[in-house]
């Protein structure tokens, strides 16, 4: 059993000894914690927090207590149910809200499930933020609302298209250009959330023609959920027996993302980064950064745009600290 703190949030594995795993004991000890510290960040007493999971075969569960918990803490939760990584980080923001829990291990295989933590700007929490959550927890100090003060829960319907809607409003985002070339995608979604979320964007998008493979979120995944090239074999194969033009390939909580070119080769993580930037560079050209385990060839394009590269620590709050620093 496992149960790892960081500036990740609270990842372990599920069952087995308070402390040593993620037992329902922790989720409710960290949960309590983290309303703790955003009470006193905020300086309120009543506080709003978005909570949203990947599909999981824990998450239910630890859903359930979580929300219980911020309930007992007198805050007043917004349910998403089933979303993505991303989603919740927006979501965050569009309602206002002072912080916000995503259920979700990432890439980790099923046994797994972790405790992301977000501030009112959807942004994960720092280092220094994430110890005092820690020490909170460890003192046992929180305090819990009497019963005319419990928090107050409200399911929210449509955060996905509410995403969806925002990518289709980027300038860069061309749907002409993209129903007009008639593609067919494949989609891996590993059994989670991203079954729900990519095929409604790619629709959205103008793609017509969507192979769906393990887009049912039941949670049970069909392979090694890290979305690295040993472990997407399947809808490499599937990519090239129905003539696709690409295929996408997400892990449970959709925030990283692999590409199959329509040979059936990966095209590769480190190339997307590239390429994107390429073209958001060439038409508007600024900053970037990225963490140092990342291909310098970003440098490289970015520099060919007469723009300044930055390399952080491994970590998103990493990265945005400097994206902030730097104007990226």
């Amino acid at each position: 059993m496992s149960l790892i703190k960081s500036i990740s949030g609270i990842r372990g594995t599920i069952g087995g000894v308070e402390g040593q795993g993620l037992t329902p004991i922790d989720v409710v000890k960290f949960a309590s914690a983290f309303a703790t510290f955003l009470k006193q960040n905020c300086g309120k007493k009543r506080i709003t927090m978005v909570v949203g999971r990947d599909a999981r075969v824990s998450g239910e569960m630890v859903d359930s207590l979580v929300v219980g918990t911020l309930l007992g803490m007198g805050v007043d939760v917004i349910e998403t149910g089933l979303s993505t990584t991303p989603t919740v980080e927006m979501t965050v923001i569009s309602q206002h809200a002072d912080g916000g829990i995503i259920i979700t291990a990432s890439h980790n295989p099923k046994h797994w499930n972790a405790l992301k933590l977000l501030n009112a700007k959807g942004e994960f929490i720092d280092a220094d933020e994430g110890n005092t959550v820690l020490a909170i927890a460890d003192s046992g100090k929180v305090d819990f609302a009497e019963v005319d003060d419990l928090g107050t829960l409200t399911h929210l319907e449509g955060s996905i298209d509410d995403h969806i809607s925002k990518v289709l409003a980027l300038p860069l985002v061309d749907t002409k250009a993209i129903a007009d070339a008639h593609f067919r995608i494949a989609v891996d979604a590993v059994n989670s959330t991203g079954g729900i979320a990519i095929p409604r964007l790619l629709k959205a998008l103008g793609v017509e023609d969507v192979v769906e493979l393990n887009c049912q979120p039941t949670g049970l995944f069909a392979h090694n959920p890290e979305p690295l090239p040993e472990n997407l074999t399947e809808i490499s194969k599937v990519v090239k027996e129905n003539g696709c033009n690409l295929g996408v390939v997400v892990d449970p909580d959709v925030d990283r993302l692999a590409l199959v070119c329509e040979d059936g080769a990966m095209f590769g993580e480190e190339y997307t980064l590239v390429s994107v930037a390429d073209y958001v560079l060439s038409n508007t050209p600024g900053n970037t950064v990225s963490n140092m385990s990342s291909t310098r060839a970003l440098r490289d394009i970015t520099e060919k745009y007469g723009k300044s590269y930055s390399a952080s620590a491994v970590g998103e709050v990493n990265v945005l600290t400097i994206m902030k620093a730097t104007a990226a």
